[in-house]
């Protein structure tokens, strides 16, 4: 899998570089998320954060965390990965409701800002994919470590169990930066000691077949590539789905 990663990283920072440099002149500010919201809610059972009050939210739960990479930008609710994670998950026996916590254009800080809300309810893992933003952005890598290590916090003050998904950031801002960017999720996924995907995108990003036309938002083919690698990765966390819930 170390090759496959080291292949996917190289493609996608050809592809953000190239987005980057085409779309923003200066500084990136927007450069592939639009501030627009998560897509509405399809047919499936999947919740999506912003349209359904924490308490209400039938547990237990698995939430993922992220931004429109996780809202499924330019698709149908039932194909991003959230949804398709959840039909896994049900596929293998679990009665679990898997909240579509992604929201298009978050940043790391926008992430934490919410995080309080979006853990409300009977949350057994998250699922934290945040920082693509920051690093498309040039945002100091030290606030992203912050931020992401106080979003562990709060989810082990309340026995929650994480998977930490990392991200690429572009090439041209420098080397220095994105070698400082993509080891803030490994440092921090060992410091919090939570279980840890390398690259979100590992095995989709740069594949045309695989991608919207923007190159970086995974289609429907791309999104489900994306689910299996994260029902693989939480596998060591499903013991959580069938405990007793927490007092909080």
């Amino acid at each position: 899998m170390t090759g496959t990663v080291g292949v996917s990283v190289r493609l996608v920072r050809a592809v953000l570089s190239g987005m980057v440099l085409a779309g923003c002149g200066g500084a990136p500010e927007d450069a592939v998320e639009s501030a627009a919201p998560a897509a509405a809610p399809g047919a499936g059972s999947v919740v999506a954060a912003r349209d359904a009050p924490p308490a209400g939210r039938p547990g237990p739960l698995v939430v993922a965390l992220g931004d429109s990479l996780t809202a499924g930008l330019g698709l149908d609710m039932d194909d991003a990965y959230p949804a398709r994670l959840e039909r896994a998950l049900r596929d293998d026996g679990y009665a679990v409701t898997v909240v579509n916590a992604g929201v298009s254009g978050d940043t790391s800080a926008a992430g934490l800002s919410r995080a309080e809300w979006a853990l409300e309810g009977d949350v057994r893992i998250l699922i934290l994919a945040l920082g693509g933003n920051d690093g498309l952005r040039g945002l100091p890598v030290d606030q992203m470590r912050r931020n992401l290590s106080q979003i562990l916090s709060v989810a082990a003050e309340r026995g929650i169990r994480v998977l930490l998904a990392g991200m690429e950031a572009p090439p041209n801002f420098g080397a220095t930066y994105t070698a400082q960017f993509r080891a803030v999720f490994a440092d921090l996924a060992g410091d919090h000691e939570v279980a840890f995907l390398p690259f979100l995108l590992d095995g989709v990003a740069a594949d045309p077949t695989l991608n919207q036309a923007d190159g970086i938002h995974p289609n429907a083919d791309g999104a489900a590539i994306v689910a299996a690698r994260v029902r693989d990765a939480i596998e060591p966390l499903l013991p959580a789905l069938t405990r007793e819930p927490v007092n909080r």
